[in-house]
């Protein structure tokens, strides 16, 4: 915990806290470490509150400690959220931070830019690439459901889902196809995505039209 602090750069928090971060070390959600994930928070915390001109050392406190509760949610009734928020009062926190943890899943009304912030930090570092496992059937069906979707509009003559399924690219015949259709069937393809789907994060949708010409100079 006192290392946690150390390398976010927080200060002045209460020791019972310190002891409760470092219990996150031995956690975890979905395979993800929950201690490293509450570390990623913090840094990406920081850097959205720099970028915007806010108080980083405050977002940084508020990433580090957002998911604190899950260090007794098995010992207390309750979200982690709402415990998170209890201990973070209990222990001395402003209420910004207080309420950030409260309203990091939206349990509570996300009121200030301070909320959203950590919120947004927690589905970067949940979503990345190889953060969290899933099983392999999820996996493959995810990939499956991507290229089932792209080949059901007319047009369409292969796709590929990539980056763990993040990505689909979608080659189209281009004599069935102008750039225009190209545009309009990019985002037709994602709107049907977004309906049909669940996944975390975004999925980028990429329609590539190729046209060729070739001729022999004799």
């Amino acid at each position: 915990g006192e290392q946690a602090t150390f390398d976010v750069g927080v200060h002045g928090m209460h020791q019972e806290l310190i002891k409760l971060i470092g219990r996150l070390k031995y956690r975890t959600s979905f395979a993800q470490n929950v201690y490293q994930h509450s570390l990623e928070v913090a840094f990406l915390s920081g850097i959205m509150a720099s970028e915007l001109g806010l108080n980083v050392k405050q977002a940084k406190r508020a990433g580090l400690l957002h998911d604190i509760g899950k260090a007794v949610d098995h010992e207390i009734e309750g979200s982690h959220a709402k415990i998170g928020a209890d201990l973070a009062k209990k222990y001395g926190e402003s209420p910004a931070i207080v309420h950030s943890i409260a309203a990091h899943h939206e349990e509570e009304r996300q009121d200030s830019v301070l909320d959203v912030l950590v919120e947004a930090a927690d589905a970067l570092s949940g979503a990345r690439p190889g953060a969290r496992r899933e099983m392999l059937e999820t996996y493959v069906k995810r990939l499956e459901d991507l290229e089932r979707i792209a080949h059901s509009f007319p047009g369409v003559e292969k796709s590929y889902a990539i980056q763990a399924g993040r990505e689909i690219r979608i080659m189209v015949q281009p004599e069935r196809m102008s750039d225009e259709d190209s545009v309009v069937l990019s985002k037709d393809i994602a709107r049907k995505i977004e309906k049909e789907l669940t996944y975390p994060g975004q999925i980028k949708v990429t329609v590539i039209r190729e046209m060729r010409a070739v001729d022999i100079a004799k």
